[in-house]
């Protein structure tokens, strides 16, 4: 019995305690996003800059934000963006799509990654957090 409560009480801690650890990737990928800023922008109101908003990057059809001048490389990528693409292209992402206008030599750390994308993967396309 002594066990069993011991095992559900360990449960219990990790349900409650899962939504701060969240909560730190994504403060975590808030830190890491400032290395973005002086080309995108994210969240209500964001604007295209030399780079093109990120709400809604997840699902998005690469080269297809209205507004935004894309090289023919980004627009004919056939890339559709989700977690496993952006973090393969955030490491390198001249490789991944030789010929992007996109001049930044990559994040190499997967921890930043990961909590990059977590920061990154909450905004829906309209800038607004989803809950």
């Amino acid at each position: 019995m002594t066990k069993l409560t011991f095992g559900a009480l360990t449960i219990l801690t990790l349900i409650a305690t899962a939504p701060a650890a969240m909560a730190q990737d994504v403060a975590a990928g808030k830190t890491s996003f400032n290395k973005c800023l002086a080309c995108h922008a994210i969240g209500e109101g964001a604007k295209n800059k030399v780079g093109p908003v990120l709400n809604g990057l997840n699902g998005r059809k690469s080269g297809t934000v209205e507004g935004y001048s894309y090289s023919d490389a980004n627009k004919n990528s056939g890339i559709t963006w989700d977690e496993a693409v952006f973090k393969e292209y955030i490491k390198d992402p001249k490789a991944k799509i030789p010929g992007t206008k996109m001049a930044f030599a990559g994040i190499k750390n997967e921890t930043e990654i990961n909590n990059l994308w977590a920061f990154i993967s909450q905004y829906d396309k309209d800038g607004k957090t989803k809950q």
